[in-house]
């Protein structure tokens, strides 16, 4: 089995393709079992297990991805399209600042929950156990020691009932100035660790459906795994979906999806064409050439015609992007359309003045050994004689009428055999339905439908997933402090999701140069997603600076752009994109994206030349403007300042690439819109006075972990001070003494540190940089992390506080602009020595093809990175220019921490970044 969702033959099988080998048969087996060709109601995968849940899409072809990280490994290699959370059966639950966390670490298999009898932690096995979910009695005697001893209800309600007094401990100490705290009871805290994880597992579910143009509540969920039918009527109900499939092999269902699974064997050729009316025959004709090749294969194993099915491919892309679309053979045998369709609903535009490049022809040719016939469950239930069991305690299924634990309290269920069910039973919610290897939980105002192959699980009209269903109050709560937490992050990352799929640049689509936030209705901070740290700590200052600025003037379908570093910016190409959100004509919250832009104008491409003196010399600023004026988009002042501004300084210009960078302003708007679309959203489930509430008392509980971080800090010094030094390669001194008080506050005070530099620069900017005159190309390059107390070794080759980007692909670089990346690799000797290592800096060697202009602002060239208590010092960097030259020996100079200059065809640049300084001797 392999990771693209087909088998191989041992002689041809490899470990790089089969990686997730398991959880690809596991869709394979949903696809088979609950796809209906003729319904076409697509299907979500939901594979929970001990440890993680699988998620996963089908709507009649199968979803490849061609490279993933897996364990922080990047693999390039056809795989399904499935994303992993670390949420499962087995994954922690603590109380961390103020909420709820549910893992990502994993009890494992041991210890184990703690309901397992080996002193394992509470666990969401836990959690469901408590609550009656699961049963002791129905649980096989394989626990403990010695392997022959029941779940421990004992164990669990214990370690709860000390979480729960924790919780209601630090709750009321933090929130008695602001409301009356109620005590939660132990049922309650158990059930919001469930909710919790459910909304976790919900977010990558969004992600592969919403975040690509599909409507999730379209979809049916296919759930498997042996966890997942415990949460399976939850997940459904969170998403909007009505359907849930679980297939009596349900926990075994990745090893029935194998069996069903066909041999694959694909050919993959390159093709690097422009795609018109004269290209498009040859191509075509190629890519029969390499069908017929794919059908040979499969026909020398053994397989008839018969059997034999042909999927065509083109891997096509807009000329300029980088994103390519893998488009299959359509009906209507036009690949443009298919692509341009394709392209809308997964990015929100197509780009109709350019031209589209076909990169790769793929055939994918199946052989088809399984006669099972795919969806068949549809058939089923058309023809199904349904009886309803009005009374469950007189069929032969029942097993016991038991107390589980639902929102609003104990509700009496009934416990029922799957194998003693028959084809056409209907059984109401709530109920358990058990089998040898799973429990299925029926929650209330859910029905479930026995056939011969699955139990189906409908959403009854009691339910409506469209109206504000959760009445709650404003009074904090820790349950629902957590739940909303993950919801407003999940906004803030689907709005970067967003900026990422309908972006052009490299800078923002590839290296993910951008981040995106909630604000409340004052500007300050609610959530931001995992995205530029050093961008998001005065994105707030920029929110109410122009909230200051336009006052009254701000109205329903304006969105604000600024950059100016006196108005919240950082540096000017970070241009930020800002929505106000209306209701009834008031502001109730702000949404922002921020993204760097590889070139708005200047004295030099890129925008951040080394030699600068003045704000002017770095391209466009502005204090703040609309960019979108009632609805409006103001492309003739967005023009001015990005192309008539700048020029008007002595040796600037304007925006060497115009074209982009408008079209990645308008992906910021359409990321801004999306936020506003799902907190509306969320408003209208929740009401506007929970939300912005909860977004208050979220702030309020990030103050005070930041406190309680600030106390403890002061408890290891406890005269409450500490002072550090560190000088700029140019000998610029940085001084910092920080005094924290008992109550958890903290003065920083700078004092001491050098005068502003009259240069472009007024802190270490990141690592390293490179950009192409008329390209405007721009990257950081990673160095080494510096050692510390508590991790073995500093990390090797990683962005330091310029965290959560990436470096461009060796291909689309080179593709892109003409260079050739010859080296890219660890530097190794360069981290300092100690108890635990530095991490080692990196090797870039770049060659150009043409001449062109070559920009550098690095620092730790002069000062080497220090080490702590006893540490060495990690190696400074090095900027070497290779000048090659035609009749004579090449020549290397030393460029130092800072330069410009004009290199020609065959000269190469060499950075070498630090390493990270070591920890103890």
């Amino acid at each position: 089995m392999q990771s693209d969702g087909g088998l191989a033959p041992v002689e041809h099988f490899s470990g790089l393709r089969a990686i997730l080998s398991g959880p690809a048969a596991g869709v394979v087996g949903y696809a088979v079992t609950s796809y209906s060709e003729s319904e076409k109601i697509s299907l979500v995968g939901f594979d929970m297990g001990g440890t993680s849940t699988d998620v996963s899409r089908f709507g009649g072809e199968f979803e490849h991805v061609f490279e993933t990280t897996t364990a922080g490994v990047t693999i390039q290699a056809p795989q399904l399209d499935i994303n992993t959370v670390a949420a499962g059966g087995g994954s922690r639950l603590f109380f961390r600042n103020g909420l709820m966390v549910v893992g990502p670490e994993s009890a494992g298999a041991f210890p184990g929950p703690a309901c397992y009898r080996n002193g394992g932690p509470l666990c969401i096995t836990d959690a469901n156990l408590l609550l009656g979910r699961l049963r002791v009695e129905h649980f096989p005697h394989i626990f403990g020691p010695s392997e022959d001893q029941p779940l421990d209800m004992n164990a669990t309600r214990a370690l709860f009932e000390q979480l729960v007094a924790d919780i209601n401990a630090e709750m009321r100490a933090r929130h008695t100035a602001e409301s009356a705290y109620q005590n939660k009871a132990v049922e309650d805290i158990a059930l919001g660790f469930l909710q919790v994880a459910n909304e976790t597992m919900c977010r990558p579910i969004r992600t592969l459906t919403e975040a690509r143009g599909h409507n999730v509540q379209n979809h049916s969920l296919a759930c498997f795994g042996g966890a997942g039918g415990q949460h399976a009527c939850a997940v459904a109900a969170n998403l909007g979906i009505r359907r849930v499939f679980v297939h009596r092999l349900a926990s075994v269902l990745s090893a029935y999806g194998l069996g069903l699974s066909e041999v694959v064997h694909e050919e993959q050729s390159p093709a690097a064409a422009i795609w018109s009316n004269e290209a498009q025959q040859p191509l075509l004709a190629r890519l029969e050439k390499l069908s017929r090749v794919g059908c040979r294969k499969l026909i020398s194993q053994g397989f008839l015609d018969s059997q034999i099915r042909v999927q065509r491919f083109l891997n096509m892309r807009y000329d300029g992007t980088d994103t390519s679309i893998m488009v299959p053979e359509s009906t209507i045998g036009d690949y443009q359309l298919r692509f341009e369709s394709m392209h809308q609903r997964e990015f929100g535009f197509v780009l109709r003045n350019r031209r589209i490049i076909v990169d790769d022809l793929r055939a994918r040719v199946t052989g088809t050994l399984s006669k099972v016939k795919a969806g068949q469950v549809y058939d089923e239930l058309k023809s199904l004689q349904r009886r309803e069991l009005c009374e469950p305690n007189t069929h032969p299924a029942f097993v016991d009428t038991v107390s589980v634990y639902f929102q609003g309290g104990y509700r009496p269920t009934a416990v029922l055999k799957l194998g003693l069910l028959n084809p056409g039973d209907v059984v109401r919610g709530p109920a358990i339905v058990l089998d040898c290897n799973s429990t299925v939980l029926v929650e209330p105002n859910w029905v479930a439908t026995v056939t011969s192959t699955q139990l189906v699980l409908d959403n009854t009209p009691v339910t409506t997933l469209d109206v504000s269903t959760h009445h709650i109050s404003t009074e904090i709560d820790p349950i629902h402090l957590s739940v909303l937490a993950n919801r407003f992050m999940s906004i803030a990352e689907q709005m970067g999701r967003t900026l990422e799929k309908t972006s052009v640049s490299t800078n923002i689509k590839e290296r993910l140069d951008f981040s995106c936030a909630l604000f409340d209705q004052h500007g300050n901070l609610v959530a931001n997603a995992p995205h530029i740290p050093v961008h998001l700590g005065s994105m707030s200052h920029a929110v109410k600076f122009q909230l200051d600025r336009f006052s009254e003037d701000l109205q329903e379908g304006d969105v604000i752009l600024v950059n100016h570093p006196q108005a919240g910016g950082t540096h000017l190409p970070d241009i930020t994109i800002i929505s106000p959100v209306f209701h009834d004509s008031r502001i109730i919250f702000f949404v922002a994206s921020r993204g760097h832009h590889a070139d708005i104008g200047g004295i030099s491409p890129g925008s951040m030349p080394p030699n600068s003196r003045e704000l002017f010399q770095e391209g466009a600023s502005s204090m703040g403007m609309k960019i979108v004026d009632r609805g409006e988009f103001q492309e003739e002042a967005v023009r001015h300042m990005l192309l008539e501004e700048p020029a008007q300084y002595p040796e600037c210009s304007g925006t060497r690439n115009y074209r982009d960078v408008l079209s990645d302003l308008k992906a910021q708007i359409a990321a801004n819109h999306r936020g506003i679309a799902l907190l509306s959203q969320l408003c209208a489930e929740y009401g506007l006075e929970v939300v912005q509430e909860y977004m208050a008392h979220i702030q309020h509980t990030a103050e005070a972990a930041v406190r309680l971080l600030l106390k403890e800090t002061r408890v290891k010094h406890p005269t409450g001070q500490l002072s550090g030094h560190d000088f700029m390669d140019d000998g610029s001194k940085i001084s910092l003494h920080v005094d924290i008080s008992e109550d958890g506050s903290a003065l920083f005070d700078f004092t001491g540190t050098s005068p502003e530099i009259y240069g472009n620069t007024n802190a270490p900017p990141s690592e390293g940089g490179v950009r192409y005159e008329g390209w405007g190309y721009y990257e950081t390059i990673a160095g080494g992390h510096g050692a510390g107390r508590d991790w073995q070794k500093g990390q090797d080759g990683v962005h330091t506080n310029m965290t959560n980007t990436k470096i461009t692909d060796p291909e689309i670089l080179e593709r892109r602009y003409p260079v050739i990346l010859h080296r890219f690799m660890l530097r190794e000797g360069s981290g300092g020595t100690g108890m635990h290592p530095g991490g080692n800096g990196c090797i870039r060697d770049i060659e150009f093809l043409e001449a062109m202009s070559v920009s550098l602002l690095t620092e730790r060239r002069v000062f080497q990175p220090p080490g702590l208590d006893g540490g060495g010092n990690g190696a400074c960097g090095l900027n070497l220019w290779e000048r090659h030259f035609e009749h004579k020996d090449k020549q290397v100079l030393n460029l130092g921490g800072k330069n410009s200059v004009f290199v020609q065809p065959g000269d190469h640049i060499v950075i070498m970044t630090p390493g990270g300084g070591g920890y103890g001797k």
